[in-house]
């Protein structure tokens, strides 16, 4: 990455023909001079591409940063809570904080956490995800840190990646629904209007039923977060279009228990008459009466390797570009038994 930027009070001083102080009391939103004033100011602000470096005023040289921020798509999934946990963790352990943000899977919400992140002068950045707007990659050039893309595997990462293949998790599922037998196969997903890794995933298991030569018989992409509620009326709404699926795949196991739910509710036998399998190795799984058929994700390790990874980065040790960290295909109870 390239050296951070930034032009100081000074030259925005200059540029604007005002004071420093002026800059200062427009920047902290004070008052005492005209609205001409400010718009100048600030229009120079823009043009310098000015940060307020506040870690330097409250801890003393930006150089001395121990801040990581760290943004995942949201905090009401266990998955990004545990991984949140073991990435804090590790960074705590190894001396570093984290200032903590989500954007919802919207590049443009990435972005706008960014700028107020960029403002404390982090040491290093991880960013769940590698879609980005053109603002955050020039951010991230002009700040001059460490950057850690996780849980979204790319081989061509802005500086480093840590996660896994969303698509090879779909195909390998739909290879393993469609060896036990199941053929007429159904989707119910979340965030129906955005690009999401869940869509990455889908992708992945239209893949592996065109291996077979076989489609998609129905799908009910919802415009909800993912959820318990949202796969229990999903799966409501896609049977009352198309009732005789054998198995049908879920954005994640949220909505596959959820889907189960509503299936238990209609007295309809799981696997005997139709399948289930969801996403993520999510908790609250492991209590329900079958095991649910799953690719759990190992969040703790790729928490861990992500905050190791950025520390190594920093110190200027060894850093791998490019981590794979597995994920498991869990062939559970909800598909039909291995013939």
């Amino acid at each position: 990455m390239a050296k951070r930027g930034g032009s100081g009070l000074e030259e925005i001083a200059r540029a604007a023909g005002v004071s420093k102080m002026t800059v200062s009391r427009v920047l902290r939103g004070g008052s005492g001079f005209s609205e001409e004033t400010r718009a100048k100011v600030m229009r120079e602000v823009d043009r310098l591409g000015y940060v307020p470096n506040r870690l330097a005023a409250a801890f003393g040289p930006a150089g001395s940063s121990t801040l990581v921020g760290v943004c995942v798509p949201r905090f009401t999934s266990s998955l990004f809570g545990a991984l949140l946990e073991s990435l804090n963790a590790t960074l705590a352990r190894l001396g570093y904080q984290t200032m903590i943000g989500s954007h919802g899977q919207i590049p443009e919400e990435e972005e706008t956490w960014l700028k107020g992140l960029a403002s404390w002068r982090p040491a290093g950045v991880i960013l769940a995800g590698r879609r980005h707007t053109a603002g955050t990659l020039d951010m991230l050039r002009s700040m001059g840190v460490p950057v850690v893309e996780i849980w979204d595997l790319t081989t061509s990462p802005l500086d480093i990646s840590v996660g896994f293949s969303h698509f090879d998790n779909g195909l390998e599922m739909a290879r393993c629904v469609l060896a036990r037998g199941h053929r007429r196969i159904g989707y119910v997903g979340a965030l129906g209007g955005r690009e999401t890794m869940g869509r990455q995933r889908l992708e992945g298991f239209r893949a592996g039923l065109a291996e077979a030569g076989l489609n998609l018989i129905a799908s009910e992409m919802l415009e909800d977060d993912s959820g318990f509620y949202p796969g229990f009326y999903g799966t409501e709404t896609l049977l009352s279009r198309e009732g005789n699926l054998d198995l049908i795949y879920y954005h994640d196991d949220e909505m596959a228990i959820g889907g189960l739910a509503f299936l238990r509710a209609r007295g309809l036998d799981v696997p005997g008459r139709i399948g289930v399998a969801g996403w993520g190795g999510m908790e609250a799984a492991s209590v329900l009466p079958q095991r649910l058929t799953t690719t759990k994700v190992p969040t703790a390790r790729l928490g861990k390797a992500a905050a190791e990874a950025l520390v190594g980065r920093l110190k200027g040790s060894p850093v791998q570009d490019v981590t794979v960290v597995p994920t498991q295909l869990v062939p559970g109870a909800t598909i039909r038994p291995d013939a």
